[in-house]
């Protein structure tokens, strides 16, 4: 025994006695089954969830839901080319036509199948914006999975949910929906710490997918190609097989798109980096002082999670710091541009969401409490925003639309419609589907052309003598006006003297602001 005992060293340290693990195949598979049968129950509630949430959505957000999407993508199908419009962007070349191409496809086969009821031009791309949105929270949910506690998922996955500002815009026609909906899928493959999942062409390829949708994608994925080319062994190889050839296939792709519906060789990530970066035509539309982000924008975006998201910033600061340096990156660069928008860092709103798991799930005994308060809060600002707020500019669309059906072939030569609002107040032609003759008041950037004027502006300097000079003669009048109520009395004698009757009062917002008022007016001359 003495000599036995030196050699098994028991009780050692340094040595422990190894035993093989035997894997049960029994349990092996029954374990696949119950994670598999788990995540399928995930993924369908997740789908049935974004389902829901897009039919709730029934409000506007802002003009590029509509007019750098759906409006292009009605024209560019070739039943209605006679009656599209494009605005301003379009004919400087700074925007590209991949984006809409999407939808125009969607378009074309419901003209094809005879389906392409106005319904379902407008329903249809959000559904499949909807699905897509889904499809990415699965993947984020698995991300998340993979790389924290069965609990630090769970409660990542509620905040990802209960966010209002997601479910405000995950629907949308916008680009930047698309923009962070492929943001999610590439974080799924990119090599962040401790993550199995990663691919880099799988990843690179997504990121190129979102610049070629909206070339400030780039922004947003600067830091976290820096991180990746850093932490690579190999760089020159992935500089060589990856960065720079699914880099120069997307631009290839992109250029090759935009040359036949521009019908000449144009670069449109060039064109929009020249006129809103360099020329700061942005500005044109509207400038906020460099701290907006930080004092509004932010705060606004991520909601009632704001408390959240400091607390998991300063228990997960390590292990993601690289997601952390992300959004304060995309905030800053942001806010050194003069125009802002929330919906400009909407795609660094997931990051946010995985600290607030964290935090969530770190607090133990207050969880319960907090998470009520963020799912009340957040559904309380969800409905009203996507319900009352701002629904006013697409109800009276569906009000214009009877218009098609009362006059059916003739009602391009029976109705006129001319929106008197701020230009680009409501969706256009793919709202009605049909010739109805309709005019809104244009506001372009001045580009440096001759004989510039901006239409709009002159209508606001004096409403009643450009009404008086554009149509000087009864016959020249439209058939409908759409207006907001606050420039009725402006007008009040003009709609009088042409014999306009109120036929219409559709309610916008309760928070009137400006040219935008509470409601919205539809007169009709009899």
């Amino acid at each position: 025994m003495e000599t036995l005992r030196p050699r098994l060293k028991f009780g050692s340290k340094a040595e422990d006695v190894k035993l093989r693990k035997r894997r049960s195949l029994l349990y092996s598979k029954e374990e696949g089954k119950l994670l598999n049968h788990g995540l399928l129950r995930v993924a369908v509630f997740i789908v049935f969830f974004r389902l829901i949430n897009c039919v709730l959505v029934q409000t506007s957000f802002v003009p590029d839901e509509y007019w750098q999407s759906l409006e292009v993508s009605h024209r560019m199908n070739l039943n209605s080319k006679t009656y599209g419009y494009l605005t301003w962007e379009w004919k400087a070349g700074i925007r590209g036509f991949a984006y809409p191409l999407f939808f125009a496809v969607l378009y074309k086969i419901l003209h094809l199948l005879n389906y392409d009821t106005v319904y379902l031009l407008i329903w249809l791309p959000r559904i499949v914006q909807a699905l897509l949105a889904a499809f990415a929270d699965v993947k984020f949910f698995l991300l998340i999975r993979s790389l924290e506690t069965e609990d630090v998922t769970r409660w990542t996955l509620f905040c990802h949910l209960c966010s209002w500002f997601s479910w405000f815009c995950c629907t949308r026609t916008l680009t930047n929906t698309t923009e962070t909906t492929l943001t999610c899928l590439a974080l799924f493959y990119f090599p962040l710490p401790g993550s199995k999942l990663s691919s880099s062409k799988m990843y690179l390829s997504l990121v190129a997918l979102a610049v070629v949708v909206r070339p400030t994608a780039l922004i947003v994925w600067f830091p976290l190609l820096m991180y990746h080319f850093w932490h690579e062994a190999d760089k020159l190889r992935l500089i060589t097989h990856s960065y720079v050839p699914i880099g120069m296939l997307a631009v290839l792709i992109s250029a090759l798109i935009d040359c036949l519906f521009y019908e000449k060789w144009t670069l449109v990530q060039f064109n929009f980096i020249k006129f809103n970066i360099l020329h700061g035509v942005a500005g044109f539309y509207g400038s906020h002082p460099w701290h907006w982000y930080f004092t509004q924008g932010f705060p606004v975006v991520i909601g009632p999670h704001l408390p959240f998201f400091l607390h998991g910033c300063s228990l997960a600061f390590r292990k993601y710091r690289i997601l952390l340096v992300t959004v304060l990156w995309t905030v800053a660069v942001y806010s050194l541009l003069p125009h802002k928008e929330f919906r400009f860092i909407y795609p660094v709103l997931p990051f946010c969401m995985i600290f607030c798991g964290i935090s969530l799930t770190r607090l133990k005994a207050w969880r319960r409490a907090a998470a009520a308060l963020l799912l009340v809060s957040n559904l309380a600002l969800a409905l009203y925003t996507s319900l009352i707020h701002q629904r006013g500019t697409l109800d009276v669309m569906s009000h214009l639309q009877t218009l098609c059906e009362v006059n059916g072939d003739a009602v391009s030569s029976q109705s006129d419609v001319l929106f008197l609002m701020p230009c680009h107040s409501t969706p256009f032609y793919s709202h009605v589907h049909c010739p109805l003759k309709m005019r809104f008041l244009e506001c372009p950037p001045d580009l440096g052309e001759d004989g510039y004027f901006e239409e709009a502006a002159q209508f606001y300097n004096n409403p009643l003598l450009w009404l008086r000079t554009s149509f000087p003669y009864k016959s020249s009048l439209p058939t409908h006006l759409v207006l907001f109520d606050v420039l009725e009395k402006e007008i009040s004698t003009f709609l009088q003297g042409n014999n306009f009757t109120r036929t219409a009062e559709i309610f916008h917002t309760h928070v009137p602001e400006g040219r935008l008022g509470g409601n919205i007016f539809i007169y009709e001359r009899h």
